[in-house]
């Protein structure tokens, strides 16, 4: 089953039974994306909290879908998300899901669906990044991780980023490291992407308040319109 597939099945109603009340609510009010965070019990998943609304506020500014204006909030393992158009995980520590979160992460992402998953440490041998793909490695196979090269379609699903991923001011202010992470992962299934996976941190760059926004000489959310668009169209 392909995304669209996936997203023409939920919006029909096909999973409407397993939806919870502010999801099935989102359905119903005919919105085209919802913002779902997962929480795993195994790390601290409940971090950069002003991100969403700052993801979901560029994505009402550049485009025309009816985006829910509300963060949801909804446990890996709870057979709901799987009806969620798009989900983001992310933490700094330990990834170590439980059996239900595996079954629910690769039955989601081996049938349409899109996790964008973000180290909020920006290394690449650091807890949550050897944690992280650990699991992947155990579920998708060794090697399922792959780099993206910079003519991925992620990179000109609505604006363009010709040298790929964006860098992070982090990255660029030093972070301790001197280290640029100058590509993202992902883990492609029958030719499409289901996890995005990066060490950049963008998690804490699109987490401040919003009425700074206007100061940025260059809108760093326009990444995050990318990966959103990627996720609702590829």
């Amino acid at each position: 089953m392909n995304r669209a597939r996936f997203l023409r099945l939920l919006a029909g109603g096909v999973a409407g039974a397993w939806l919870a009340a502010p999801l099935r609510a989102a359905a119903a009010a005919g919105y085209d994306f919802w913002f779902t965070r997962l929480r795993y019990v195994s790390g601290d998943w409940d971090v950069d909290t002003r991100m969403p609304s700052n993801l979901i506020t560029a994505l009402i500014d550049y485009t025309g879908l009816r985006v829910d204006p509300q963060e949801h909030v909804i446990d890996l393992a709870d057979p709901k998300m799987l009806t969620a158009p798009f989900c983001y995980l992310a933490g700094h520590k330990l990834v170590d899901f439980s059996v239900a979160e595996r079954r629910n992460f690769e039955r989601y992402v081996r049938n349409g669906g899109f996790v964008f998953v973000d180290d909020c440490n920006h290394d690449i041998d650091g807890l949550f990044a050897k944690s992280f793909e650990r699991q992947m490695q155990s579920i998708f196979g060794a090697g399922a991780l792959r780099k993206l090269p910079n003519s991925h379609a992620l990179y000109r699903s609505f604006f363009r980023f010709p040298d790929g991923p964006p860098a992070t001011s982090f990255e660029l202010n030093g972070w301790g490291d001197d280290l640029v992470h100058d590509y993202l992962q992902g883990i492609e299934i029958d030719g499409r992407l289901g996890v995005l996976y990066s060490n950049k941190d963008y998690g804490c760059e699109w987490d401040y308040d919003w009425r700074n926004k206007r100061f940025l000489a260059e809108d760093n959310t326009k990444f995050a319109v990318n990966i959103v668009m990627y996720a609702l169209t590829a």
